[in-house]
């Protein structure tokens, strides 16, 4: 048996390798591969990376629109996570929290602005008024009427007060009244912001049989005079106040001193005026009241009780 006819008794069938070569021969020139279809798998690279950006721009969206309290550092370490708690979606919305209603506090207003003198603001007299309780509170003595807190009293008047030999260096003087349990009317002196001395004294209405309808406090006279002890050399401009109350009836009340004058402002049964004095006096402020009709009903120089001297 010769070798071709060993190699196809072997395998049955024509030698495969040889088969092979003659197809390669026959071919070699006319079989050329086709080409990578590098267009298509740029489209399809192209596309892919325009998704992934796509899914990251949405994340980082989601991220953003989280709220703050969503994040928490992991134990403190320098990796920190993503608390797992829901998050609202970014179309959610939060109800507003409360506000809560502030609390009174603090003395009441007067009732004009008038009564706030030389720039005085209410907040810095009703710091003033509270100082001045604290300053009288802290020197009571047993037996004492307790002065109560600032919101129990309303702040009537507010001005510099002038120093002189006696207290001297300028400072502020507030005026409050308290009504209950028993009407108490407070001047108290502060300078440096330092409380410099507190005057209490009550409505003296009470012990006057044949009060008119208008009342000079008598215990006010340290809003309108300086020291007996300068007396003809007051520290000029003087700045002057002189409180004290009126009846319904009253429905005006007027002050001359010296060569200065004003219009009291009436506040719920009070009357405050104020001036400035640029000349010596020996004569104390002369007070008239007036009724609706403009009728004269109050003149001080017939009071037997207001003193119309100095001291």
């Amino acid at each position: 048996m010769n070798d071709d006819e060993q190699r196809q008794g072997a395998h049955g069938e024509p030698d495969f390798e040889e088969q092979v070569r003659e197809l390669l021969a026959e071919g070699a020139y006319t079989i050329h591969p086709s080409p990578a279809p590098y267009p298509a798998i740029r489209r399809r690279g192209v596309v892919e990376r325009r998704r992934r950006v796509a899914a990251a721009g949405a994340v980082l969206a989601t991220l953003a629109a989280m709220p703050v309290g969503a994040y928490a550092l992991s134990g403190g370490g320098s990796g920190g996570g993503v608390a797992t708690a829901p998050t609202p979606s970014v179309s959610a919305t939060r109800a507003p929290s409360p506000t809560p209603s502030p609390t009174p506090s603090g003395p009441a207003r007067p009732a004009t602005e008038g009564q706030l003198l030389d720039g005085i603001t209410f907040e810095r007299a009703a710091d003033g008024l509270e100082k001045c309780l604290a300053f009288k509170r802290s020197g009571a003595m047993a037996g004492d009427t307790d002065p109560g807190t600032p919101e129990d009293y309303k702040i009537i008047l507010a001005m510099r007060s002038t120093g002189d030999s006696n207290t001297p260096g300028d400072g502020m003087y507030v005026v409050a009244v308290r009504e209950k349990p028993a009407e108490i009317y407070l001047i108290c002196n502060i300078k440096n912001g330092e409380t410099q001395g507190v005057t209490g004294f009550g409505n003296d209405a009470d012990v006057i049989p044949d009060e008119g309808p208008v009342l000079i406090d008598p215990n006010g006279g340290k809003l309108y005079q300086q020291s007996f002890l300068d007396r003809g050399n007051w520290k000029l401009p003087f700045r002057w106040g002189v409180i004290g109350t009126v009846k319904p009836s009253v429905a005006k009340v007027t002050v001359s001193y010296g060569d200065s004058s004003a219009e009291a402002a009436l506040d719920d049964g009070r009357f405050v005026a104020s001036g400035v004095l640029n000349e010596q006096v020996t004569l104390a402020p002369h007070v008239k009241g007036y009724d609706a009709d403009g009728k004269l009903v109050y003149d001080s120089d017939e009071d037997k009780y207001y003193q119309r001297t100095l001291p």
